[in-house]
């Protein structure tokens, strides 16, 4: 190696380099690059040509805020006619002072287009609102119905197990006093039949119904719910007996003493 060539390890070569830490460089870089586009983007936009619309606005905000001067025809007149400025208009002064403002319209719909569209939206509104109003009380009445007609379903079986209970009571307690021939054809159970006898006794029973129907006026036949106080009323008279104690008492004395009531609501 010559004397006039560096030694590149060396470290006099090495102490001649500038201490530059990594990437403080490269950040001030992009920072300054960064400004020059801020700065030529502000340029282009002051000097590019502003539309008609742009200067049309720019124009006319600057005449809104400028007052109405002398050389205008319409004020000269009001001053003719005692208006100072700053006053408001009307003969005692309490009218406007500022100017109406404008409205500028940018859309094509008529005069008043604006008034009808918020009234239908508000048509629409409320119509809506009604809507779900009814809808709910629907709902809610749906579920209430539904409520009732579980329980009535739930109390007519009640009913009827209690007029079947009844039945059997009255047949086997009339049976022990011997009677044959229940005082009414309810107050004792249906007997089951095979279905061929059924066919001929509903038959039968129809072609009587039909003679009946002709000759008498028609019976309406006594529901579950009549069947049962009548029945119950029976078997306490007759027999002391009531079917929700399944007791028989005594006597009328007796009866009257021990049991709660005549009706299922006095056992509860």
């Amino acid at each position: 190696m010559s004397d006039e060539e560096e030694d590149y390890m060396s470290d006099a070569f090495l102490s001649k380099i500038p201490d530059v830490k990594p990437g403080v460089s490269m950040v001030r870089r992009l920072k300054e690059e960064i400004k020059k586009e801020t700065q030529i983007k502000e340029t282009n936009i002051k000097n590019r040509q502003k539309t008609y619309k742009e200067q049309e606005n720019e124009s006319r905000e600057a005449a809104l805020q400028n007052s109405i001067c002398n050389e205008n025809k319409g004020f000269a007149i009001l001053q003719k006619m005692g208006y100072k400025a700053g006053q408001g208009l009307g003969k005692a002064g309490a009218g406007r002072v500022d100017p109406i403002p404008l409205n500028i319209k940018t859309d094509r719909g008529g005069i008043g287009m604006e008034e009808v569209k918020k009234r239908k939206a508000e048509e629409e509104l409320q119509h809506y609102r009604q809507k779900t109003r009814a809808k709910q009380h629907n709902e809610t009445k749906s579920l209430e119905d539904f409520r009732s007609r579980v329980r009535t379903e739930r109390e007519e079986r009640k009913i009827e197990g209690d007029l079947r209970k009844s039945q059997r009571a009255c047949e086997q307690l009339d049976s022990q006093k011997g009677i044959t021939v229940p005082r009414e054809d309810w107050y004792w159970p249906k007997i089951e039949t095979n279905d061929e006898e059924d066919d001929v006794e509903e038959k039968e029973e129809e072609e009587e119904e039909e003679k009946e129907e002709e000759d008498e006026e028609e019976i309406v036949e006594l529901s579950s719910f009549d069947k049962l106080p009548i029945l119950t009323s029976y078997l306490r008279g007759i027999y002391f007996y009531c079917i929700w104690c399944g007791t028989t008492y005594n006597d009328e004395d007796d009866l009257c003493s021990n049991c709660p009531g005549d009706t299922e609501a006095d056992h509860d």
